[in-house]
């Protein structure tokens, strides 16, 4: 099991394929396997790496209150010790929040920047909402809270294929190295922190924000201010998509991701 003691973290990873490297940064409540619709296509072209974020997963779990700059520092020491000097970065949600903290500390070593169903910054809305989720989460059952996130990730028309929702519920539920509560609490904490929206405009690699029209976690219009604070950022907004695009449209959202990449990749020969 390959793991990286870094930042007082111990941080779980995988590599796939080979090719230029893309890094691969996953959002709230979730760990690698989340990326499973998105490894075979994308190690077919690159150098794949994917981990658990501390707080989740077989990464460790934290002792204490930290930033999304944190999980980008974690995210960086990870590309160091692979010897990632330039890759390509994609980040799905809080994956997203931590790959601006990135981009944003090391410029020079993201060669294209994908932020997927993501968000600048929060506000007063965000701290409301972050407390009372934060607070539930203690309160209910596992079984709850699994069906709570799919009902927030998940679209209505998914919901009526009852085979399906019952074949990711129980992968969630069985998942060996459930997300402690607390963990969970500051996870949502530092996402609710994440605020980039003064500093964006500086970012001068390709960049591409991919939205969920349908997306109820992190609303079409936050995604729509975060390509807007971008200069020269490309907004794919894939209709009727929740914010689950990941799993529910994985095809589409792989050919997003990997042509973007291919694209600019051909520009700089």
């Amino acid at each position: 099991m390959p793991t990286l003691q870094t930042n007082g973290q111990q941080l779980y990873y995988e590599v796939h394929g080979e090719g230029e490297p893309l890094l691969c940064v996953m959002g709230l409540a979730a760990n690698t396997l989340a990326w499973a619709l998105q490894v075979q296509a994308f190690a077919e072209r690159h150098r794949t790496v994917i981990f658990d974020n501390r707080d989740v997963g077989q990464s460790s779990i934290a002792d204490e209150q930290y930033e999304i700059r944190d999980m980008a520092q974690d995210t960086l020491a990870l590309a160091d010790a692979l010897e990632l000097d330039t890759f390509h970065l994609v980040g799905y949600s809080m994956g997203g929040a931590i790959s601006q903290e990135l981009a944003l500390t090391a410029p020079e070593r993201v060669r294209t920047l994908t932020l997927a169903v993501t968000y600048a910054g929060t506000g007063n809305w965000g701290r409301k909402f972050s407390e009372i989720w934060g607070r539930r989460c203690h309160q209910v059952s596992r079984e709850d809270h699994v069906d709570e996130l799919m009902l927030l990730t998940l679209s209505e028309e998914f919901f009526d294929n009852e085979a399906g929702v019952e074949y990711v519920r129980t992968m969630m539920l069985s998942d060996p190295n459930p997300q402690p509560p607390e963990a969970f609490a500051r996870q949502l904490e530092a996402s609710r922190r994440h605020n980039a929206r003064n500093r964006l405009a500086s970012l001068e690699m390709p960049v591409h924000v991919i939205g969920g029209e349908h997306d109820i976690l992190v609303p079409i219009w936050k995604q729509r201010e975060l390509a807007d604070l971008i200069p020269g950022a490309k907004l794919t907004m894939l209709e009727r998509c929740p914010h689950g695009a990941n799993i529910e449209r994985a095809e589409e959202f792989n050919a997003h991701v990997l042509d973007f990449i291919a694209e600019h990749a051909a520009a700089r020969v």
